[in-house]
């Protein structure tokens, strides 16, 4: 029985996986980003790439502040900038990150980007692609990494 559901559980979560090439898209969209990253105080430069479900990508980088509270996370900046232009639907974000610009592992969202992301997408479908290279990435839910999320539905 256990093992029915680990291979029902795996071939669902095949079932949500992006395809290769949109994946490798959005993997080189949130690279450039590191480019734009203002991270003067960590070295720690993160990239996104956000696809809302009208098929446009809005890009982010990690905006750091000398009062520490004041710095913004890439995959905010990425919804912030979909939200403020009226998006609030949302497929898939990609994650690339690491210390002076070198990605070496993946650069997994904060909490509180993780909340965002539970404030305009479904846990259960949104896809978070984290990735080192286009070879090397792996795509989670968003229920996987916030598994007892609060979200707007908490409330209704």
């Amino acid at each position: 029985m256990q093992e029915r559901l680990q291979e029902y559980r795996k071939n669902e979560r095949q079932e949500k996986i992006m395809d290769k090439k949109q994946i490798e898209e959005m993997i080189d969209l949130a690279v450039r980003q590191l480019d734009y990253s203002y991270a003067p105080y960590s070295n720690f430069h993160v990239g996104a790439a956000l696809l809302a479900k009208n098929g446009t990508y809005y890009t982010g980088c990690n905006i750091e502040n000398a009062g520490y509270t004041a710095t913004n996370c890439a995959e905010r900046t990425a919804f912030f900038k979909a939200v403020s232009e009226g998006v609030k639907e949302f497929q898939a974000i990609c994650i690339v990150g690491g210390k002076d610009g070198v990605i070496t592992e993946y650069a997994a969202p904060c909490g509180v980007c993780r909340q965002v992301m539970m404030e305009f997408c479904n846990p259960e479908t949104f896809q978070i692609i984290l990735a080192v290279s286009k070879d090397k990435y792996d795509v989670f839910t968003l229920k996987e990494l916030l598994p007892l999320g609060f979200g707007p539905a908490n409330l209704a």
